[in-house]
């Protein structure tokens, strides 16, 4: 079951994505030094930074356990970003994050969105292949001088 989270979850949101994140953070070296937004190094004040801009978190619960999340963030009246796609390394391979994302694009396209843009570590080839089986395309590879990976944007089209 997937359900919208309230900002009494912060400290579920960060369990989740803290420990969805750490395998990332380990292969690509990503540490509070070289990489301090990485989701790796999520806390309680990014979340309740996020509910102040108006993100919507949503948490997904197998057998009443929170086993992952997603946030989506609506900057412009038809564009969102789909953040924090997380799920416990323990409990990935099982198509809950496909569930995940769909729940974020119908969430989206509720709000009037008609595209869902992403940000996703461009090395990260897995990751980048499985966001391209659901839909999204390759929009733009960047790099910012902050950070130790190069960017690759994606978006989905809502029809």
């Amino acid at each position: 079951m997937i359900r919208e989270a309230t900002l009494d979850d912060r400290e579920v949101l960060v369990q989740l994505i803290r420990d969805s994140f750490r395998d990332v953070a380990q292969r690509f070296s990503l540490k509070q030094d070289n990489c301090p937004k990485h989701p790796s190094n999520c806390d309680s004040s990014w979340i309740e930074s996020d509910f102040a801009r108006g993100v919507q978190y949503s948490i997904f619960y197998v057998d009443e356990k929170p086993i992952g999340c997603v946030a989506v963030e609506q900057p412009q009246a038809d564009v969102c970003y789909l953040e924090r796609l997380s799920v416990l390394p323990e409990m990935r391979g099982r198509h809950f994050g496909v569930r995940l994302v769909q729940y974020a694009l119908e969430h989206a396209a509720s709000k009037g969105a008609r595209k869902v843009g992403i940000g996703i570590i461009d090395e990260q080839i897995e990751l980048k292949q499985w966001y391209q089986q659901l839909g999204f395309v390759v929009t733009e590879i960047k790099s910012f001088p902050h950070l130790p990976f190069t960017v690759c944007l994606m978006v989905f089209a809502i029809k």
